[in-house]
């Protein structure tokens, strides 16, 4: 089980600071191998792993377990609280803030036309 918005913080953190999976892994004295099944969800890092990686980004760890991170470490999300949400086919862990929480239940609720338009804005396939 692997916590969806880590693996997507590692992978996009790592690509801004313009490391390669190399370059990290050597600076967390780990296996580049190792690295890359932290970033497809493969595995999930240890805490001691987990604040190391927060330290080189220089965010908190509850920012790159929990919330949208850019490259420049700027938190994105507004602050928490956020609810733990698992994916059903693979039951992989992500944090949803309340406004994401909403947006998923208005779509829900929407008719098919509505989502196409949703779909369309935020560039995902129809």
């Amino acid at each position: 089980m692997s916590n969806i918005q880590l693996t997507a913080n590692l992978r996009r953190l790592r690509e801004e600071h313009h490391y390669t999976q190399a370059q990290l892994s050597g600076k967390l004295n780990i296996s580049r191998q190792a690295y890359s099944n932290y970033e497809m969800g493969k595995r999930v890092p240890d805490l001691d792993l987990l604040i190391r990686i927060a330290d080189i980004y220089h965010i908190t760890l509850e920012q790159l377990v929990t919330q949208n991170c850019t490259g420049a470490g700027i938190v994105s999300e507004t602050s928490a609280p956020y609810f733990i949400g698992k994916k059903i086919d693979s039951t992989d862990t992500i944090y949803l803030s309340q406004e994401e929480i909403d947006v998923i239940c208005h779509y829900r609720d929407a008719d098919d036309d509505d989502r196409k338009i949703a779909r369309r804005v935020l560039k995902m396939p129809t």
